[in-house]
């Protein structure tokens, strides 16, 4: 029996296989869960996103997910408030919250609340947009490997919201942003235990390859081209559409852009790895253990 408030974290790379194993540790403490992914909040990309399934929210009771359009700007900092006012509501009733997904910045917003950061002058915020209109994605790219190596080695190298926010607040400071990012936790009024799903790289990779296939046969390129008019969007800024959105272009054919979306997704992976690895509160757990292996190594965790 749990008596404490606890929020379960449960992380990992894409393509670990997070999702089946959230489901079960749902249903076996009889709780919701909160997704964290950055994408999956959005509606109409279900497919690129590996939203939870009709089916999937159905066993058990899903936030976050699919309740954002497109043309939203939805950022870490509104997840935050939108997350703490729920698990707010949530405990009243649950005494363990579920929460999952891979956007290493969400998650961390709600276990450890975002930095105070200095204001950006409209002068600077104008100038990085109007550089990005005209340069493109690859511009901001340069700009962070330049001003924030260490920065680039973790941010979604595909957000352009994010890239551009880091070369901001470089030109606001004339420091890199990761230097500014102190990791000072903010009290929360309830306990968390940090879970990481593991498998070894090859394996990793090898599924995530053969998800890609699968997404392209469930219709990843129908998907892509009934959003491709609003492919400047920030939410889709993103694996999987981009690529395919350069192939709507004629830059290559799709068995081009079916290898860029895997080894683009392998390299996403990568990144996540890097940003869990750094955190010395994750408990990790084999992906390949068995359903009742891994749930007593969660009791234990939770009767602490």
């Amino acid at each position: 029996m749990v008596n404490r408030k606890t929020l379960v974290l449960l992380l990992g790379p894409t393509g670990v296989g997070k999702t089946e194993l959230s489901l079960q540790v749902a249903e076996h403490y009889h709780c919701p869960i909160l997704n964290c992914d950055s994408r999956q909040i959005f509606r109409g990309i279900p497919v690129g996103t590996a939203a939870p399934t009709a089916e999937e929210q159905a066993r058990v009771k899903h936030y976050f997910v699919a309740t954002r359009d497109l043309e939203e700007n939805y950022n870490a900092g509104q997840y935050e408030r939108d997350a703490l006012v729920l698990l707010d509501e949530l405990f009243t009733t649950h005494p363990v919250v579920l929460m999952t997904g891979g956007s290493m910045l969400y998650a961390d917003a709600v276990c450890k609340g975002l930095d105070d950061l200095p204001s950006v002058p409209e002068q600077i915020r104008s100038e990085v947009q109007t550089r990005f209109q005209l340069n493109g994605l690859t511009w901001l790219q340069n700009e962070v490997q330049r001003l924030d190596p260490e920065y680039w080695q973790i941010v979604d190298q595909a957000n352009p919201a994010r890239l551009a926010h880091c070369v901001e607040l470089c030109l606001t400071t004339g420091k890199p942003y990761s230097s500014l990012r102190t990791n000072i936790c903010k009290e929360r009024p309830f306990r968390i235990i940090k879970i990481a799903l593991e498998r070894p790289r090859e394996i990793l990779y090898a599924r995530i390859n053969e998800r890609v296939k699968l997404m392209i046969a469930n219709g990843l390129v129908e998907e892509a081209r009934s959003v491709y008019p609003k492919r400047h969007l920030n939410s889709l800024q993103t694996v999987g559409y981009k690529e395919l959105f350069a192939h709507f272009d004629g830059e290559y054919d799709l068995d081009r852009a079916i290898e860029l979306i895997q080894q683009n997704t392998r390299h996403y992976a990568k990144r996540q790895m890097t940003w869990f690895r750094r955190d010395k509160e994750i408990n990790w757990l084999n992906a390949d253990d068995d359903l009742q292996t891994n749930i007593q190594k969660i009791d234990k965790l939770l009767k602490q």
